[in-house]
């Protein structure tokens, strides 16, 4: 196996049987690799096979068929190392109320038998910004210090890969931001991120590589660079007198909607027009031109258009 691999997916198969029918394909003949050191985005809508997928490199869902290689080692001859390359934060936040950061990360260690001359408790709470907190009681930490905790819970074994699931759902752009950075540090560090994320400018933001799944197959994987530039169509906003409506045939495939009295969006294919044709259009049928602004498209575009079939 390529040494710059940190995850090889061949074939991942995952059948949910059920007795009167074929059973449900959670995950079908799944082919992917995680470089090391990046941050790999994991997008799908929900059923889309992408909690299975992780459950299966925790050890909690047994794969029908397929090989998976993490770190250098084999799932199936190898289950213990591979689980202890890899830390899983959860979405849910499941933490003892009554413990602080400090003693949550402690028992985390004694429970993966690590010594206590080897433990690097004090270490991760700086990571994570968690060091002037180390001793509150977790009920008493924000949302977001809470979050940072599940991070750092599953950091203690040293894990080279560290797995966000749904990392900042529920959480305030402020303190988003925040984790981004913290994410971003442990990355730099040397950590592998692997990150599913419903929101499509975390992705954008966040990921040096995407996987969309769709239906527990994959629809597409590669930069985000490259999925960005995929994008075929434009959006102008313009500020008018007053609406008028043009005939459909005279827009030759450019799309109008009237959002109100004022303004009109218009939405066309990048290759085929261009913006002193759509202007002239504008200003022929009768509207007077107040502003213009322009919107790119966004990843959400990208993914909308390959996951809608």
């Amino acid at each position: 196996m390529n040494e710059k691999n940190a995850l090889k997916v061949e074939n991942l198969t995952k059948i949910y049987s059920r007795k009167s029918s074929q059973g449900i394909k959670a995950l079908n003949k799944l082919n992917l690799e995680v470089k090391e050191g990046e941050i790999f985005g994991l997008l799908g809508p929900n059923g889309a096979g992408k909690t299975t997928f992780l459950n299966i490199l925790a050890g909690t869902v047994i794969k029908n068929s397929g090989y998976v290689n993490v770190w250098n080692y084999d799932l199936d001859k190898n289950p213990r190392q591979v689980r202890s390359s890899i830390g899983i934060v959860p979405q849910e936040i499941n933490l003892d109320a009554f413990f602080s950061p400090r003693d949550l990360l402690e028992l985390q260690a004694g429970l993966y038998g690590i010594p206590k001359k080897e433990r690097i408790t004090d270490t991760i709470l700086k990571l994570v910004s968690l060091e002037k907190e180390a001793n509150s009681y977790a009920r008493s930490l924000s949302g977001g210090m809470k979050r940072r905790l599940l991070i750092a819970k599953a950091m203690v074994h040293r894990p080279p890969i560290l797995v966000l699931d749904e990392p900042t759902a529920g959480v305030d752009v402020k303190l988003r931001q925040n984790l981004w950075n913290n994410v971003k540090n442990l990355n730099k560090q040397g950590v592998t991120i692997i990150l599913t994320t419903h929101l499509m400018y975390e992705a954008e933001e966040m990921c040096n590589r995407i996987a969309i799944l769709n239906k527990g197959n994959l629809v597409t994987l590669d930069t985000t660079k490259n999925l960005l530039d995929r994008i075929k169509t434009k959006k102008i906003i313009f500020r008018v007198n007053k609406t008028i409506t043009i005939k459909p045939e005279d827009l030759n495939g450019i799309k109008l909607y009237y959002k109100s009295k004022n303004e009109v969006i218009v939405s066309y294919e990048r290759k085929k027009h261009k913006i002193d044709e759509i202007i002239n259009k504008v200003k022929s049928a009768g509207m007077e031109i107040y502003d213009i602004s322009t919107e790119e498209g966004s990843l959400e575009d990208v993914f909308i258009d390959l996951t809608k079939n």
